[in-house]
């Protein structure tokens, strides 16, 4: 099972606001920090060329990242239900990698900081280029808020489930094609389970 990150697992957004209001004092630029988290998903150095000229945006990445640890992720809180999604999954036998745009390292402290137990992390892809990751650990579903994961899904063979926790509606998430949308992770448990015995059936017919 794979998991997006930003919004889907971690409520991130008091955090990253928090950075972003930090680099702009220190570099002395304003960054209108709401407008930042109204459209998270996409890696930093997309959000940054709202802000900065190209030749700045490494620079500014970086200062960005190494003030993360020690500001954001102590502001992040788990989107509701998902400490339960995850253990459901695990609960079942199943794995669980999350695949982001965030970079690696601060994902993996995000997750460790929540209490997730997941098997792998990848970070610093986003879209259809994290169908490699979710293709390679043999993940049957793809779980996001971003229409970005609905492609992330489709290009690692994977089910796309929408949930509603991001910059998306429902609506919005079925019009792009997810294959099943949750309001939330709430909602997590009582789908898994539902899928879990349609695909236990699946494979005794089969066989």
């Amino acid at each position: 099972m794979g998991f997006d990150l930003d919004l889907t697992l971690a409520d991130t957004r008091a955090g990253i606001a928090a950075v972003f209001d930090e680099v702009a004092r220190r570099i002395g630029v304003p960054i209108d920090s709401t407008a930042v988290i109204s459209r998270l998903g996409p890696p930093l150095e997309q959000e940054l060329t709202h802000w900065l000229p190209p030749e700045e945006i490494p620079a500014v990445a970086d200062l960005y990242r190494s003030l993360y640890p020690e500001i954001a992720v102590p502001m992040t809180t788990p989107m509701a239900g998902a400490a339960e999604a995850v253990a459901e999954v695990r609960r079942h036998g199943g794995r669980v990698i999350v695949v982001t745009a965030k970079h690696t390292i601060t994902a993996r402290l995000i997750v460790e900081f929540l209490g997730l137990e997941v098997d792998e992390v990848v970070g610093l892809v986003f879209g259809a280029a994290k169908g490699t990751a979710i293709s390679d650990f043999g993940a049957a579903v793809y779980v996001g808020d971003h229409v970005g994961d609905i492609e992330a899904a489709r290009a690692g063979r994977a089910m796309s489930v929408g949930v509603a926790t991001g910059p998306y509606t429902a609506e919005a998430l079925r019009d792009h094609g997810a294959d099943v949308v949750l309001p939330d992770l709430t909602a997590f448990a009582g789908w898994f389970d539902a899928w879990r015995i349609s695909e236990i059936g699946t494979v005794s017919t089969v066989m």
